[in-house]
């Protein structure tokens, strides 16, 4: 017995085992792709909270006169930073490799840089931008920005954070302030 293509879609259509499954499938996916996105996407916001305090922290360093009365250089600076991250940021080697360290100081906050910076990497992806650090001098105005290039992944759907030429999204620290004259240290 023979049947008919019509009676065979017809039964097939009635039938109902398996269509949890099939359902399932179809809504599992961009269910996944959501929950990733939405996890990544509340690790980045942390851990680019967790930079913005760290160069919070470190900028008291500058605006007390640390910096300049211990003659800190950029890299002892960098150093700085990295000890004010969270573990995750300062990565397996605890140098802060991804972290780049940028000062500019200009006479007056109408004069200064702040036009976004575009870091550099090395053909691996390493980043190569060595930044500015120009600390100023008393009533200067100072922009202090931390930037840490954090790996993200690229999920399902097409979802990606990625907006780096290595991969990765760059999280960014600032803070601006005018440099007030140093405390003195003798006693009167």
């Amino acid at each position: 017995m023979r049947l008919r293509p019509w009676h065979l879609l017809r039964t097939v259509a009635r039938e109902e085992a398996g269509a949890s499954a099939v359902e399932f499938a179809l809504v599992c996916i961009p269910f996944l792709a959501l929950v990733l996105a939405a996890l990544q996407t509340s690790i980045v916001f942390f851990m680019g909270e967790a930079l913005q305090s760290a160069t919070q922290i470190s900028v008291r360093a500058l605006l007390t006169g640390q910096v300049a009365s211990n003659g800190m250089t950029q890299a002892a600076f960098k150093t700085w930073v990295c000890g004010n991250l969270p573990s995750p940021l300062q990565g397996s080697d605890g140098k802060c490799s991804n972290l780049m360290i940028d000062v500019e100081s200009a006479n007056s906050f109408a004069t200064l840089n702040t036009a976004a910076i575009t870091p550099t990497y090395n053909s691996s992806g390493a980043p190569t931008y060595t930044g500015n650090f120009n600390i100023g001098s008393p009533g200067s105005a100072v922009i202090v920005r931390t930037m840490y290039n954090w790996p993200v992944f690229n999920l399902p759907l097409g979802f990606s954070l990625q907006d780096q030429t290595n991969g990765t999204y760059l999280l960014v620290g600032t803070a601006v302030f005018e440099n007030e004259p140093y405390p003195s240290t003798s006693a009167s």
